[in-house]
Order: C-alpha cells, then structure tokens, then sequence
C-alpha cells in the first residue's frame, strides 16, 4: 500500500489542480458592454488641442483562453498643435469579461519624433507580466512580478465604472493595483460626492473622483485630476480635468452611443 501513496498524492494534485485552474475572482458589471463609443474634446486653457474616443469593439476577443472586451483609447492633436507637436497614440487593453483585469495590454506611442511599441501579456495566475518593447527592428522582452488583480491603465477605468458608490461616503477611498512603464504602483482613488457638470454632451450629475497622483513631472501636485462619472448605471467618464506644470487641460465629452444603459441628465 504504501508504494501507491504517492502515486495516489500525485493524482489527487493533478486533479485538484484542474479543478481549480480557473480562479480568478468575479465583478459583476451592469455599467458597458461591448460597442460603446465615447468622443472627447481635449481643451488646453481656451483652445480645443485634441480629440480621444474610448470603444469596446462590438465582438468579444479569447486571450488566454478567457472571453475579453477589446477596448481601445485613441488620441490625436488637431489645428495647430499638430504643428507644435504631433500625437497620434492608440492604447488598447483586453478586458477579462468577468473578472475587469487585463489579459493583454498594447501601446503604440506616436509624440513627435518619440515612438514606443509595447505589448504586456498578464499572466493573473502567476502573478506575472511579460513586456515586450519593439525597437526599430529589435524586440526586447522581460517579465515583472505583479499583484493580484493587477490593471492596467486603461482597465483601471473600467474597473472604477464597476464600484458600489453609493454605499460610499465622502472621503472614502479605493486603492487600484496597476502595472505601467514596466512598474508596479498603488493608485489610491478618493471619492468625493456628487456634482453637476456641464459638458459638450449635456448637463449631467456626476461621481467626483480624485486619484492621489505620485511625484512626477507632468501632474501639479498629488491631486491634480479630477475624474467624473456619470451618475447613472453607465457611470462613463463625462469629464477631467488636470492642472499641469504647463498648464490646465480639460477633456470633455461631446458624443456617445451604443451606451449599456440610458445617460441621465440633470434637471433644467
């Protein structure tokens, strides 16, 4: 008998290993789905420097064996500040349909004469990132410890439009693990209320939200964005806006459709 045993240890593992493959956690999610589209005008003080659209390809993509939301941020300059610097910079993340984390992040950067090609393939049992940077003709690949749940950037959003605000109070915070420029960070989100905002798309009661930003030399301080969300089902990004060391920029939304659920407006 005893020869068996640990025949019989190994089958129990393999088993028990199978049976508990698929451990990732569950959110549930009432707030998008797939084909929503989000325009934004991108202000900096007066003048309209930019645009963005936010989408969730209308099909649901398989990466690592998981069903995913393909959602991808799109920026470009317009006018005249195409002639003081060009951006055209597309950011797309592969959302795990039930657990909001990323399976696969990409980032195609286009600022002037800077480029940088990057894919991160999240290994969410493993606690792993595999980063690949392309360089002209050369490709560089290196792996990096993360924490459970880990996002991306743009996952991070979907992620907040999943969050129970209303059993928050002022002041209450959540803390997002994220993954980016091939390091680890705690972005601490602090909720503070409700507000009406008035944006291109109409006036809207919004969630006030204000991520703690690390030192850095872009951002004005630890708060200096200010997320809103749609206080609805959607809970969408209507408005942010960021005081910078070069000065404020506003985003704005101006167009949506194919919303999960009807956009409240304020009251006139």
């Amino acid at each position: 008998m005893k020869k068996f045993f640990p025949v019989l240890i190994l089958i129990t593992l393999v088993i028990f290993g199978f049976a508990t493959k698929d451990s990732m956690r569950y959110l549930p999610n009432e707030s998008f789905g797939t084909g929503e589209v989000l325009k934004y005008k991108v202000h900096y003080g007066p003048i309209t420097a930019a645009e963005a659209v936010i989408n969730v390809s209308p099909e649901i993509h398989t990466v690592n064996n998981r069903p995913c939301y393909k959602a991808t941020v799109y920026g470009k300059t317009n006018g005249s500040f195409d002639l003081f610097i060009r951006i055209r910079d597309t950011w797309q993340s592969y959302i795990d349909t039930a657990a909001i984390v990323p399976q696969r992040s990409f980032r195609n950067i286009e600022e002037g004469n800077y480029r940088k090609h990057e894919t991160v393939d999240f290994d969410h049992y493993a606690n792993k990132a595999h980063v690949e940077k392309k360089k002209k003709s050369k490709r560089e690949r290196k792996t990096y410890k993360v924490s459970d749940n880990v996002q991306d950037i743009v996952s991070g959003f979907y992620y907040l439009r999943t969050l129970d605000f209303d059993n928050m109070h002022v002041g209450d915070k959540t803390t997002v693990q994220g993954f980016f420029d091939e390091e680890n960070f705690d972005m601490e989100v602090e909720y503070r209320g409700r507000e009406v905002v008035n944006t291109k798309a109409g006036t809207i009661r919004a969630i006030k939200l204000v991520p703690r930003m690390p030192k850095n030399d872009l951002f004005n301080g630890e708060n200096s964005i200010t997320v809103y969300l749609s206080d609805d089902k959607n809970k969408i990004p209507v408005l942010i806006q960021a005081e910078m060391f070069v000065g404020s920029v506003k985003i704005n939304l101006y167009d949506y459709k194919n919303l999960k659920n009807k956009l409240l407006f304020a009251s006139k």
